[in-house]
Formats: structure tokens, C-alpha cells, sequence
């Protein structure tokens, strides 16, 4: 393991923080980025924090774990709690582990072992990713992509134009959470609602770009280029 997991610690009880805090700093992998006793506190911090991982207990006063980690997109969570009760919720989230108290170095360690081998995952390897649809658990292959829009019947489902033309609807999930899976260099967000696969592109000019998929009335499906998106776009087509 040549990095390190840049880690943020939250449990509401100091004498609980504080021995989390002890434990993590005798794993080499994990570097302690700052420790919170409150949830909010966490919440409102989180903008100016750079962090992969986060290392929380679940039962606290305003905000539960379970909640907190549902707000944080794309970052690995542990769980570490004195009760049983929440495991099932906990990997319903995809948590990466989940600790009863007391801790213990050991089980620590095996829990951040598990977070590293998520984390460092290397997206080239990957050619699918597994998705919940209204058909079910789904592979969607990445080179079957052409585009990915918000779903017209609710915003937060997502719809995607699959290469030969079908369409399939991915369910409950957020563009930040698909950007995560997908390969960078093939695709790129264009706008609020719309994800595009470069590959699909025949053409694009300021404002508009053009897909090779040919629409029911013969013409090309047409896409808004939105300017806050526009200069990471161009970065991409023309590498």
C-alpha cells in the first residue's frame, strides 16, 4: 500500500472518540484528517474537507450514522457502534464494515484493510457496474452507454440510452455516484441532467452536441452543452 486513506472520525462520547483516535493512529494506512463529537458540526465542515473515509458510531443526538453516511457521496464509511441492531441498515448504505463496541485494534484493522481494497480499485479493471433498475439488480456494462439522463417520471431516477437503442431505468441514483463508477476519460457531465458517453458523439458546437443515435423521426438525438460544464467537456474530446 503505497497511500494512505484520508480518514475523518465522529462519535459524540470524547472517551469513545478519543480511544478511536489512539487505535487509528497505530494503522499506517489511515492518516486522522480531524475527529468530531457532532454530527452537524461534520455536516457543515464537509465542503472543506478532503477525506476518503469515515470512521462513525451510529446512535447520536440530531443526526444518526446511518443518515449522516447516506449525505456523503462516493466516500467509503465503517461503522463502530455498541448495538447490533443497525447492521442490516448499515450495508443496505454499502458501509464498508460494521464494529461493535468495544473496538479493538484487530477488528480495526481488518476493517480498514477492506476499505483500502475498495478504495484502490482500479476503475480501468472495472467494466460494469451493478445497479438497482425497475428490472432489478443489473450489470450495465460502461461500453453499452450512450447517454444517461434524469429520468422524466421522477428526478431521482436516472434513464440510460443503451448502444442498441433501448432505454433501461436506473433507480434512486445520484450523477455524482455514477460519475464515481464511470471511467473518467469516456465520460463527461455536459449539464444538470445529462451525462454523455464520448464514444456517442458526432458532433458538438458551443452549446449543443450531437449523437450518433438516430431518434424516432430520423434525427440525431441533440443534447444541451451547459456552460458550467463546457471547459472539463472540451478537455475530454479532445484528448
Amino acid at each position: 500500500m503505497n497511500t494512505k486513506l484520508k480518514c475523518l472520525l465522529l462519535d459524540d462520547e470524547l472517551p469513545g472518540l478519543t480511544y478511536l483516535k489512539m487505535l487509528c493512529e497505530q494503522i499506517p494506512e489511515l492518516e486522522i484528517v480531524k475527529t468530531f463529537n457532532n454530527p452537524q458540526k461534520l455536516l457543515s465542515d464537509i465542503p472543506d474537507l478532503d477525506f476518503d473515509l469515515l470512521i462513525s458510531d451510529i446512535e447520536m443526538p440530531g443526526m444518526d450514522g446511518l443518515n449522516l453516511a447516506e449525505m456523503l457521496d462516493n466516500k467509503l464509511v465503517i461503522f463502530c457502534t455498541a448495538y447490533k441492531d443497525y447492521a442490516a441498515d448499515a450495508f443496505n448504505i454499502d458501509a464498508v464494515d460494521y464494529i461493535t463496541k468495544p473496538v479493538k485494534l484487530e477488528r480495526l484493522q481488518k476493517a480498514i484493510t477492506k476499505a483500502f481494497e475498495r478504495f484502490d480499485k482500479s476503475d480501468n479493471s472495472k467494466k460494469f457496474m451493478q445497479l438497482n433498475t425497475d428490472k432489478g439488480k443489473t450489470l450495465l456494462y460502461f461500453n453499452k452507454i450512450q447517454y444517461i439522463t434524469t429520468a422524466s417520471s421522477d428526478s431521482r431516477d436516472k434513464t440510460v440510452l443503451l448502444t442498441d437503442g433501448s432505454f433501461l431505468n436506473l433507480k434512486n441514483v445520484k450523477f455524482d455516484t455514477l460519475l464515481h463508477e464511470l471511467p473518467d476519460a469516456d465520460f463527461c457531465r455536459i449539464n444538470k441532467k445529462e451525462i454523455v458517453a464520448v464514444k456517442a458523439i458526432k458532433f458538438f458546437n458551443h452549446n449543443e452536441i450531437v449523437l450518433h443515435h438516430l431518434e424516432e423521426n430520423n434525427k440525431n438525438t441533440a443534447l444541451i452543452l451547459s456552460e458550467t460544464y463546457r471547459s472539463d467537456f472540451l478537455k475530454k474530446v479532445k484528448l
